[in-house]
C-alpha cells in the first residue's frame, strides 16, 4: 500500500550567481513534490509519483534519481515533443536567490485529469497536492482537483502545501480562490506565515494547520492546541527546499502515528538538513541517518 501519493512537475534548477556575470553554473534537478517524495523514500515510507517529462536530458535525469531513491514512478510519464522545465536560481548577496521560470508549454505543465490514477490515489493512506502544480494551467489545476476528490471520496487524508508563487498566477484575487479552494478540501494544511491571508476560509479549528514562521520555527494548530518548535541553528548553505523538507518530516512522523511536537520535531530535523546542502534534496537524512 503507497503510504503518500502525490503529483507535480520535475524540473531542471541552474544555480549561479548573477548571471551576467558568472561563468560556471549548478544543475540539478527539483520540485516541491519531487524533493518531498525523495525525502519520505529516503525515510522508508512508500511514495507514489505522478508527472510528465520531457523525452530530453533533463527529463531523464529526474526520472533516473526518482528511481534511484526508491520512489514509485509507474505514473510518471515521458513525452515526446515537449521539454522538461527549468528553473534559474540566481544568488545574491544577503538576499533571497532571484528565481526566474521557464516552465512555459513544458511537459510537466501538460498534466491532466485523464493521467490522474483514481484507483491508486484511493489505495493510499494520503494524498499530498501542492500550490505550484495548481497554478501550472487550467488542465494541471484539474489534475489536482480529480486527485483531491479521488482522495476524499475514498476516504483518504488530503495533504496541501500552498506554495504560492505570484508569478504562476494571473492574479492574486484567482490564487486565493483556488489556493483557499483546496485548502478546504484538506485535512493537513502547509503554509507561510506570509500565505495565512490567501487561504483565511481555511483556518478553522477542525484542520491541522502547520505554519513556517521562518527565523521563529513552526507551529501547529491540532485538536484545538497549538504546538511550536524552533528551528535548528545550522550553517545554511542554501534555503531551497527547506519547506517541502519539513512538510515530509511532519507527514512521516504522522505515518510512524508520533503526536504533534514530535511532528514538528521531524519536520524541523529535515528542514535544517536541506538548507546544509547546495541541493533541494540531497542533504535529506536516510532513516538511520535521522
Amino acid at each position: 500500500m503507497t503510504d503518500v501519493y502525490t503529483l507535480g512537475e520535475p524540473l531542471g534548477v541552474v544555480s549561479s550567481g548573477r548571471v551576467r556575470h558568472e561563468t560556471e553554473a549548478r544543475l540539478d534537478v527539483c520540485g516541491p513534490e519531487f524533493t518531498l517524495a525523495i525525502a519520505l523514500a529516503r525515510l522508508g515510507h512508500q511514495a507514489a509519483y505522478l508527472g510528465k517529462l520531457g523525452a530530453d536530458e533533463l527529463g531523464a535525469r529526474a526520472l533516473t534519481v526518482l528511481k534511484g531513491e526508491g520512489v514509485d514512478v509507474e505514473d510518471v510519464r515521458v513525452t515526446e515533443g515537449w521539454h522538461t522545465g527549468l528553473v534559474l536560481r540566481e544568488s545574491r548577496v544577503a538576499r533571497e536567490p532571484k528565481m526566474t521560470h521557464y516552465r512555459a508549454g513544458s511537459a510537466g505543465s501538460m498534466l491532466a485529469p485523464g493521467n490522474v490514477p483514481i484507483d491508486r490515489i484511493a489505495a493510499s493512506k494520503m494524498l499530498h497536492v501542492t500550490g505550484i502544480t495548481a497554478g501550472l494551467g487550467r488542465d494541471a489545476l484539474d489534475a489536482v482537483r480529480a486527485a483531491v476528490s479521488a482522495a476524499r471520496n475514498a476516504e483518504v487524508m488530503v495533504s496541501f502545501a500552498v506554495e504560492y508563487v505570484p508569478e504562476l498566477w494571473p492574479s492574486v484575487r484567482e490564487a486565493e480562490e483556488v489556493l483557499s479552494e483546496l485548502a478546504c478540501d484538506s485535512h493537513l494544511l502547509f503554509l507561510r506565515q506570509d500565505e495565512l491571508d490567501l487561504v483565511k476560509p481555511a483556518l478553522t479549528p477542525e484542520r491541522e494547520v502547520v505554519v513556517d514562521r521562518g527565523v521563529k520555527g513552526a507551529s501547529v494548530r491540532a485538536d484545538r492546541m497549538r504546538y511550536d518548535v524552533q528551528g535548528w541553528q545550522v550553517p545554511v548553505v542554501d534555503t531551497a527546499g527547506a519547506g517541502e523538507a519539513f512538510a515530509a518530516g511532519y507527514i512521516s512522523a504522522a505515518l510512524d502515528g508520533l503526536i504533534p511536537q514530535e511532528r514538528l520535531h521531524r519536520g524541523a530535523l529535515l528542514s535544517a538538513a536541506a538548507v546544509t546542502s547546495v541541493s533541494d534534496w540531497q542533504g535529506l537524512p536516510t532513516r538511520a541517518e535521522l
